[in-house]
């Protein structure tokens, strides 16, 4: 099963499954009972007669794991077969695979870039530049580490601060957000943590915790590339530049920097949003979730002025969207969920014309061009076409690009999908540093963990919210006697499932 679906869009589910069927040489006589059991085991079965291309991505790899099942392999190859997938239905794909492993003895070898998904194989191969970095079952793996592996909270500091002065101890191997905690790998046992780095005001707590494969994975990776310059030196849009920031442009207003009230969005009879409301403050990172097909998207484009409103209204730091996109757009950076650059152009091409687009000339334009070249680590590729790049790099110029006019506000759709674990954190550690600076930051995500960077976050589900708040608040909706702390993934299950379960046929 390839990354990227492996199915024909314009055929239909069901047209679909007799393809593979035929390909496969499955016999007509067995073709009814295998179609509907895939079908209910993948709850593709109301929407049999839809075309594929019209299916959200979770349906479109539900479908494709269903037609490489339709003859039950002895083998199962996956490639990265959760990426752009919510939580929900990756949850289920999990649940048909482990069903095969089960009961029909099916081997199966995926590859991923999600930690905790590779927590649930039998045995792991890290890999890293095509070589193998260590192997073995994901307890041999992460035991290692015991003694090692702590978390951090304080009643009087910031959790991104305790982040910054840990991430510069020389005894800490790796640091990560979680919830209201920092969660931190040392090199060594050592159960201070730094806590010179504190004082008494910021009554910093500091608790062991069990270690896990993403600990391992990320401090082999760590070693491997002897701890990138980047991770120390996250990115600003004021360094190299003697033009203006955001921060230093900001209004002295307690205004909303985004404000969405009773926004919809119709399709023909089909309202993709409906009725929304919500507003985000400056310096705030808000995070947008839902399942595939929720209006995301649909919301995404319409605030950076790409799709036009059916009735609402839309204010992008004071200025009416729906009434001037074109100006609204000048206040914005976007970073697309696919690379959206230019792969025929090389990373200078992409970076010159993109400065020029924003109205970049003459000695600011170079500015910001060596400063993104510094900043993101790209002078090395600078002469490489972008399509030829590594993922990681793509991610680098992306975010670069969407930078290079200093924007006030910042949408990123879904922005380290695919990527690797010591990406995701280099990212959203010029993320946050961005943050602090005072740039707004909007952002999807299927990936729970990196919502718990988020200061709030909105679940969305059939173009409505379904919450809003801190993630503290909505993981504390999904609490219960067996499981007390929730993580963020198991909260947006809970809370879109029950709504599911509710919602009228």
């Amino acid at each position: 099963m390839p990354q990227r679906f492996g199915l024909y869009e314009d055929l239909t589910v069901q047209e679909n499954l007799d393809l593979y069927a035929d390909l496969h040489g499955v016999p007509h006589s067995a073709r009814a009972a295998r179609y509907q059991e895939l079908l209910v085991m993948t709850g593709m079965a109301p929407f049999s007669e839809r075309l594929a291309g019209k299916l959200s991505g979770g349906m479109k790899q539900k479908l494709g794991l269903a037609c490489m099942l339709v003859h039950p392999p002895p083998l199962l190859l996956l490639d990265e077969p959760t990426v752009g997938v919510d939580p929900v239905s990756r949850r289920e794909l999990w649940q048909i695979v482990d069903r095969f492993v089960q009961e029909e003895g099916t081997t199966v070898l995926v590859s991923t870039g999600y930690m905790d998904e590779a927590e649930r194989c039998d045995q792991l191969f890290l890999l890293d530049e095509g070589k193998i970095l260590n192997e073995g079952s994901p307890h041999s793996l992460s035991d290692p580490l015991r003694g090692m592996t702590f978390r951090v909270r304080g009643e009087g500091i910031n959790r991104r601060e305790i982040q910054n002065r840990l991430a510069d101890c020389e005894e800490v191997a790796d640091t990560v957000i979680q919830g209201e905690w920092v969660r931190v790998v040392t090199h060594d046992i050592a159960p201070n943590v730094c806590q010179s780095l504190f004082s008494a005001a910021d009554q910093v707590m500091i608790e062991p915790v069990t270690p896990r494969i993403e600990d391992a994975f990320v401090t082999l990776l760590g070693a491997q590339r002897q701890a990138s310059p980047s991770q120390s030196r996250p990115a600003t849009v004021m360094e190299n530049s003697s033009s203006p920031s955001p921060s230093s442009q900001r209004r002295d207003t307690d205004s909303p920097v985004i404000r969405v009230q009773h926004v919809k969005r119709r399709f023909g009879d089909f309202y993709a949003v409906k009725g929304i409301s919500f507003e985000v403050e400056r310096g705030e990172i808000f995070g947008l979730l839902g399942a595939n097909g929720a209006g995301k998207t649909t919301m995404f484009r319409m605030l950076c002025g790409l799709l036009p409103a059916s009735d609402g209204e839309l204010d992008i730091v004071g200025v009416d969207v729906r009434r001037n996109p074109a100006k609204a757009r000048e206040r914005i950076g976007y970073m697309a969920q696919k690379f959206s650059l230019y792969g025929s152009l090389s990373v200078l091409e992409n970076l010159r014309f993109f400065s020029s687009a924003y109205r970049l000339l003459g000695r600011h334009q170079q500015e910001r061009i060596d400063w993104a070249l510094e900043q993101f680590e790209l002078r090395e590729v600078a002469n490489m076409n972008s399509a030829d790049l590594p993922l990681g790099f793509k991610q680098r110029l992306s975010f670069a690009c969407a930078l290079m006019h200093k924007p006030e506000i910042l949408f990123l759709d879904e922005p380290t999908s695919g990527v690797d674990p010591l990406a995701r954190r280099e990212f959203w550690r010029r993320t946050n540093a961005l943050a602090a600076e005072g740039v707004t930051v909007l952002v999807t995500t299927h990936f729970m963990e990196e919502a718990d960077n988020c200061d709030r976050v909105a679940i969305m589900v059939q173009g409505e919210i379904l919450a809003l708040g801190t993630p503290r608040s909505i993981k504390q909706q999904a609490e219960t006697a067996s499981r007390p702390e929730p993580t963020m993934e198991d909260a947006f299950i809970a809370l879109v499932s029950t709504q599911q379960i509710e919602a009228p046929a």
